[in-house]
Order: structure tokens, then C-alpha cells, then sequence
């Protein structure tokens, strides 16, 4: 096959444009004017204006932005009506979640109320209701239930421990207890969305989430379970706890409190027909009904003229103290006891705000701010927690009520708190005969909808098997390692999904559809034609620590170049051409000497006598003989498909010389020894003999070395898919530079983005060798350049002119 460059058929319509070409013609910003300095930042950030300051504070208080422009006339009539109904659904909903907090019922009305009033002020979401939320109760009930059971406040009587339980003193610390963790969990919150780190809820994917939220779902059935039956299971804490609670319950039913269950059964029943009821006439309801406030309000009714709890036992709420408490500083002590469930329920109820709060603002065309939300849920819990809040974050059922019911802005809110403060003002003692039976059938009847999401194993298994086993091992977790490991459990879990995806991305080699500029992998698109000569390698992920040498080793598999063997037999042939440049230097320097001594013979006038010596005609004979016998097999007669090299110029002075790969058809294949040079001469490792490693070289064919260095010439690495190279990455592909040099296979790198270009520079990845001209805008113009280079004329050819802005077309 020829090398010499044949002119095109064609030229194209524009210049190929490699790096070096691209910054002259666009004048690309170097590193520092694009990027300020450290202290040029800081100067910027204290410069005060008038326009920035206006800016700095509307961000931090939305409301200055949204209220003077409220339209009563439009908007107070829709927020007034969504307001109350999510304010009726306050009521039931936070004296029952306030259970899965293992607190009294009136702290889930406080609960309600204050963070509501602050979101109001702080966040930029129009249509989500702040207040009680399932998982975050749970969350908060188990780090009360931990710090604060049962066994540390039994009522001791001289030295005999009843059964009785303090229940006012546990009760009063496990407020304590939760409010310590909701205000640390808060100021976490404000921290992180001070220093813009509201990406964070992104590290939790929508399986992760709904995995977590079905897994809390189950926890809170377990913890409602007591209260349906009427039994008292042994509390425990910690991994297993669900397990060892439930396998309690279990073994209680014998013992279930046969009236308790009426009242749960009853009530379950009416709620379910009641919610399906509603939901079937929803179309044609202005407002859905409150079915939880009925259901409410008629067992408080039946409960007090049926005198429950004292004819038949039955647990009640109790006291409902009215009027509001006035705030207190938390346990600053307890900080370092939950420090990690703060953590937890930060990073959850962030998560859960900000989706919800997303789906409504992409739904009625308004910007949701991530990192002002995390600030305005912070903000909510801090200041809630001085007021004996527990945590919060939106409710879907709710934030839907005041969607649907015509919200229109956050005055929504403030309607819906007036309702809640009311209650707790006026109504709280209505609601002390009202069974906790039937809070604890609310909370399981609205956890209805968590258990749907058990729908999504089909639908991730037919999409994506990777989330699947991530939903698996989040609801695996989070069951049994409960809600704050399991959280942390599946979090590390999911992250190292993503590390797996980097290290095994899918490796493709590129072809061009036919009268494009588009270059697709060649073993899903038909179309796609590889090109002759060049490869084109492509990663689907960004090359970094973590996978740079599986990628090494992919395009090696892909270009289908053995590198190992073809160097190692390249430095074979360098080592055969040295041992018959000296041979040759032997002999001829025996030559010499003959031919001196014949010289001083004649001069002597003496005879010219035969000397005859075995030994001396035995070396030249082994020198001539057999040495010149192999070499002429070396250079021209070796059997068919043997693969070899030659020298095609002569060697320099540095002892350099150019080699030429030929090739051959025989599939025989056989595996190289080790070697290594000293001195010339090459020692053998792994070998017998000398001898032994040169039959295996000589027999090494186009089979096992792959693709021949005529059959490619260019390698094309594709690097659009990365966003970033680090420092291993730039080692390993200079390190493909070179080694592929030695077997006189071009490198060229194409479609880099801008930031890595810059990457490039700062890892002082150019140089003499590798410039610029390897780096090429887009594949098609390296292709364009390795072509015009090596003489095919299958594409359309590029002849530079004089004037680069003179173009022909196809």
C-alpha cells in the first residue's frame, strides 16, 4: 500500500480547524482574563451599589417582592378558601403525626403554626403547605424514643419499680429532646443554603426518595400499630428496631384490647369509604370534604357521651393545654447526642421541599430559588424550635388541597395558620376525649398513597435496572437499619452507582453516515461507515482516577493494536539489526587483515604458501555461513503471513533509524516472551534460550498484534463527554501519545470543551511533541486532517490557499 499523498477529488467549503487554528481565529480569553482572581472576587463581592443591595434583599426576603403587588381583588378570595381547607387539614393531621413523634398531640398543632408564619416571610414557593410531614416525624420520634424511653422515667415507690411511667416528665424531655434537633437541624439548613450548597437535595434521586419515603411509611404502620390494638410492644431503638417492634406486636395480639380495635375498625372503615367518596367526586366538589376533621370531631362526640375511656379503657389524648407557650432557648447540651439525626432530617426535608416546590413552579410558570428555600426552611425550623416545633417540610396532600382548591400566593399560608391558631386558642380542650385510635387510623389511611409507590419495582425494572437496585437496597436499609442509617446507608449506595456507572461506561468506536458531518457508533447505526485508516474512539463517560486505565485498555481493545507485542518485537528487530551491523563490522575487519597480511607477503617477495586453520575458517564460516543464511531468510524469505520489520532508512548517529511494519495473512499466533536491551544485546525472560524466543518472534502474526500499521494510521479520541481531566487522566493520555508514536500510530484529540482545553494548559499537557494541531474542533475536522494527510480521497479534501476566507464548495 502506497503513502504518497494523492491529490483529492474534492475541497470542502471551510478550513479545517484545529486548536491552535480556533484561538487565532476566535482570540479565546486566556485562563486569568476568564477567570478573576481570588481577591478580584472578594472586591467584587464587597462593592456596594444601590441596584445590589435592592437585589440582596428581595432574595432574602421574597416577600418584599411579591406583597406590594398582591391583588386582593384577584387573588384574596382563592387564597382565603385554599387556606382554610388546608388549614382544617392542619388540625387532624398534626395531632396525629405528632404520635409518630412520640410527643402530645397539641405540639403537632404548634407545629402547624409557627414555621408556617416564618415560610411566609422567607420562601418563594407559592403553592406548598409547611407543617407536620410523615417521614419527618418518624425521624423525630426515633431520636426521641431513644434519648428519652420509657424506662428512664419509671415511678419508683421506696425500693420496689411499679409499672408506672412518668409520663408528664418523659413527655416534657422528649419536647425538649425534639426541639434540640429540629433548631440544629434548621441552622444546618440556613448554613448550607448561606454558602449556596442547595445542589445538595440533588445528591438524593427521585428513586432514592421514594424508596425512603415507602420504607418511613412502613415504620410509621409499625408505630401505629400500639395504638390500633391497644397493646404496649417493648420500645426499642437502633438497627433491627422495626423488626424486633413488630415480632413484639405479633406477640401481643393475643392480648389486644378488644374495644380499642372496635374504635379502630369502625373508624378505619368510614375514613377509607369517606376518602373514596371524595375522591370520586372530586370533579364536581368545589372543596374536597374534610373527611379526617369529620372523622374527628364525631369520634370526639361518640367518645365523650360514651364515656370510652372510662367504661371501657380506651386511650384518649387528654389534656389539651389552650393559649400558646412563650418561646425557650433548646438544650444546647443535647446538640452532640443528635448532631447526625439533625443531619438527617435536614438533608430529607430539604429534599422533599424542594422537589415539591419545583413541580409547582414549573407547573404555573414561576422560579423556585433552591438555595432561598433551604434558607426559608431553616429559618422555619430554628425559629419553630424555640417554640417546641418539631421538624417540618411540605405535605404532598396538602400542597395538592392548596393547588387544586385555587392558591394563588403564600397569603394561602397565613389563612391556614390563622385556622390552627384559632384551634389552639379556642378549641384545643374540644378535642381531650378524641381516641388515639383514631390518629393513629388517619396516619395510616394518608399513608395510602406512599404505598403506591411499591408500583415503581415494575416500572424501574422495565427502564432501569441500576435504579432499581437502587429503590432495593434504599427500602432495604432504611427497614432495617432504620431511618437515619438507612438514610446514610442508601445516599453511600447511590453515589457509588455513579462511581460504578464512570468505571464501566460504554467504549464505542465511531463511523460517519454518508454525507454528513455526523459521526455514530458503528455497531448501532447501519449506516454508520468506519472510516479507512482511522479510528474513532469514544467514551460515554468523562475520563478521571477512577477509570483511566480501563479506558487505556478499551482503546487499545477498540483500535485493536497490541501496543506490547509490537514494541516488544520492534526492539526485537532493533536488537537483530545491531548484531548484524557488528557481524559486519567483524568481518570486514577480518578482511582487512587478510588482505594486510596478503599485502605484506607480497612485499616480502615471499611465497605465498596456504595456511590452513580450523579455527580461524570455523568462526568465519559461523560468521558467514550461518549468520548470512538467517539474515537473508530475516529480511526477505520468511514463510507467508509472518509479520516483520525493516529498516527503510539508515541508522543515525544516535543509533535511530526509521522502521516499517509489514504484514502478512497467517492466523497463527503465538505469545512473546518478556525482553529487555542492555547494551545492544537482548536478554531473554521467561524464556529457555535465545533461540527459543526468536522462533516465537519470528512466527508472530497479524492475528496477534491486530490491526497493522497500514490498516491504521490515525487514532481519533473523542473527548465531548468530558467535563473535566484530572491529573491522572492527563498522564494517561500523553502516555497514549507516546506509546502509540512508537508503533507510528497518529493521536489526535477532538471536540474538547473549552474548560478542559483549559485543564490541558494548567497540567502543562503541550509540548514539542504534542501541540495544539493534535486538538481539533469537532471529529469531522480531524478526520478531514488525517485524511488529507494520508493521501484517501474518499472524503472531501482540504487544500489550504492563501486566503483563508476563500472557500469553494463541494
Amino acid at each position: 500500500m502506497d503513502h504518497a499523498r494523492r491529490p483529492g477529488k474534492y475541497r470542502v467549503e471551510r478550513e479545517v480547524l484545529d486548536e491552535q487554528r480556533l484561538e487565532e481565529l476566535s482570540q479565546r480569553k486566556t485562563y486569568s482574563e476568564s477567570h478573576p482572581s481570588v481577591s478580584e472576587q472578594l472586591k467584587g463581592s464587597f462593592r456596594c451599589s444601590i441596584p445590589k443591595v435592592k437585589r440582596s434583599v428581595l432574595s432574602s426576603l421574597p416577600v418584599l417582592y411579591w406583597l406590594p403587588k398582591y391583588s386582593v381583588w384577584d387573588y384574596g378570595m382563592p387564597d382565603l378558601i385554599s387556606g382554610i381547607s388546608v388549614g382544617i387539614m392542619h388540625l387532624p393531621q398534626g395531632m396525629a403525626y405528632a404520635l409518630l413523634a412520640s410527643l402530645p398531640p397539641v405540639f403537632g398543632l404548634y407545629t402547624s403554626l409557627y414555621p408556617a408564619f416564618i415560610y411566609i416571610f422567607f420562601g418563594t414557593s407559592r403553592h406548598i403547605s409547611i407543617g407536620t410531614f410523615t417521614v419527618l416525624s418518624i425521624m423525630v420520634g426515633s431520636v426521641t424514643e431513644r434519648l428519652a424511653p420509657d424506662t428512664d422515667f419509671l415511678i419508683t415507690n421506696g425500693t420496689n419499680i411499679t409499672a408506672e411511667v412518668d409520663i408528664t416528665a418523659r413527655d416534657s424531655y422528649r419536647v425538649q429532646v425534639a426541639a434540640a434537633t429540629t433548631v440544629l437541624g434548621g441552622l444546618i439548613q440556613v448554613v448550607l443554603g448561606l454558602v449556596k450548597f442547595g445542589f445538595v437535595g440533588t445528591y438524593l434521586s427521585e428513586p432514592l426518595v421514594r424508596a425512603y419515603t415507602t420504607a418511613a411509611a412502613a415504620h410509621a404502620v409499625v408505630a401505629q400499630l400500639k395504638y390500633i390494638f391497644g397493646v404496649s410492644p417493648t420500645r426499642v431503638s437502633g438497627p433491627l428496631s422495626l423488626v424486633y417492634t413488630l415480632k413484639d406486636v405479633c406477640s401481643l395480639l393475643p392480648h389486644t384490647h378488644l374495644p380499642t380495635l372496635v374504635v379502630s375498625a369502625v373508624s378505619m372503615v368510614f375514613l377509607i369509604a369517606a376518602k373514596e367518596l371524595n375522591s370520586y367526586l372530586s370533579q364536581k366538589l368545589p372543596v374536597p370534604v374534610p373527611v379526617e376533621l369529620i372523622t374527628i370531631m364525631a369520634g370526639t362526640l361518640i367518645s365523650s357521651y360514651a364515656n370510652l375511656n372510662g367504661n371501657y379503657t380506651v386511650p384518649i389524648v387528654g389534656e389539651i393545654p389552650s393559649g400558646l407557650h412563650p418561646p425557650s432557648v433548646p438544650d444546647v447540651s443535647l446538640f452532640g447526642e443528635v448532631i447526625g439525626d439533625a443531619f438527617a432530617i435536614a438533608i430529607v426535608g430539604y429534599a422533599i421541599s424542594i422537589s415539591l416546590g419545583k413541580t409547582f413552579a414549573l407547573k404555573h410558570g414561576y422560579k423556585v430559588d433552591s438555595n432561598q428555600e433551604l434558607v426559608a426552611l431553616g429559618l422555619s425550623n430554628t425559629v419553630g424550635g424555640f417554640f417546641q416545633c418539631y421538624a417540618v417540610c411540605p405535605s404532598m396532600s396538602r400542597s395538592l388541597i392548596q393547588e387544586t382548591t385555587g392558591g394563588k400566593t403564600q397569603m394561602a399560608g397565613v389563612a391556614s395558620a390563622l385556622v390552627v391558631l384559632v384551634t389552639i386558642l379556642k378549641l384545643g380542650p374540644l378535642f381531650q376525649e378524641l381516641p388515639k385510635a383514631i390518629l393513629a387510623v388517619i396516619v395510616f389511611v394518608n399513608l395510602k398513597g406512599m404505598f403506591k409507590q411499591y408500583s415503581d419495582i415494575p416500572a424501574l425494572w422495565k427502564s432501569s435496572k441500576i435504579d432499581l437496585v437502587v429503590w432495593l437496597v434504599t427500602w432495604v436499609s432504611t427497614m432495617l437499619f432504620n431511618l437515619d442509617l438507612g438514610l446514610a446507608a442508601s445516599i453511600t449506595f447511590a453515589l457509588l452507582t455513579v462511581i460504578f456507572r464512570t468505571q464501566m461506561p460504554t467504549y464505542s468506536v465511531l463511523g460517519n453516515v454518508p454525507g454528513t458531518e455526523l459521526y455514530v457508533d458503528i455497531n448501532t447505526h447501519r449506516e454508520a461507515r468506519e472510516i479507512p485508516g482511522v479510528t474513532i474512539f469514544r467514551s460515554s463517560a468523562t475520563v478521571y482516577f477512577a477509570n483511566a486505565e480501563l479506558y487505556l485498555e478499551a482503546l487499545k481493545d477498540k483500535s485493536g493494536l497490541d501496543i506490547s507485542k509490537m514494541i516488544i518485537y520492534k526492539r526485537r528487530q532493533e536488537a537483530k539489526q545491531k548484531r548484524r551491523e557488528r557481524r559486519a563490522q567483524r568481518r570486514a575487519k577480518r578482511q582487512a587483515e587478510r588482505e594486510l597480511r596478503r599485502a605484506q607477503k607480497v612485499a616480502k617477495k615471499l611465497p605465498a604458501a596456504p595456511v590452513f586453520s580450523v579455527e580461524e575458517e570455523a568462526k568465519t564460516w559461523g560468521d558467514m555461513g550461518m549468520g548470512d543464511v538467517e539474515d537473508e531468510q530475516d529480511w526477505t524469505e520468511r514463510e507467508n503471513g509472518t509479520v516483520f520489520v525493516i529498516p527503510t532508512t539508515p541508522r543515525t548517529p544516535d543509533g535511530q533509524c526509521r522502521w516499517e511494519y509489514l504484514k502478512g495473512g497467517n492466523p497463527d499466533c503465538t505469545s512473546l516472551g518478556w525482553m529487555s536491551e542492555q547494551d545492544g544485546d537482548t536478554t531473554t525472560l521467561g524464556s529457555s534460550s535465545d533461540d527459543t524466543l526468536s522462533r516465537d518472534l519470528d512466527r508472530v502474526s497479524l492475528g496477534s498484534l491486530g490491526k497493522w500499521t497500514w490498516d491504521i494510521h490515525s487514532i481519533i479520541i473523542d473527548l465531548s463527554t468530558a467535563n473535566f481531566i484530572d491529573t491522572v487522566a492527563l498522564k494517561t493520555i500523553k502516555n497514549i501519545f507516546l506509546d502509540f508514536s512508537e508503533i507510528d500510530v497518529n493521536i489526535y484529540l477532538a471536540g474538547c470543551q473549552a474548560s478542559v482545553v483549559e485543564q490541558f494548559e494548567r497540567g502543562d499537557f503541550f509540548s514539542e511533541t504534542i501541540t495544539k494541531r493534535r486538538l481539533f474542533a469537532s471529529v469531522h475536522d480531524a478526520v478531514l486532517y488525517c485524511l488529507n494527510h494520508h493521501g484517501a480521497t474518499l472524503f472531501p479534501r482540504y487544500e489550504p490557499t492563501g486566503d483563508t476566507n476563500d472557500s469553494t464548495k463541494l
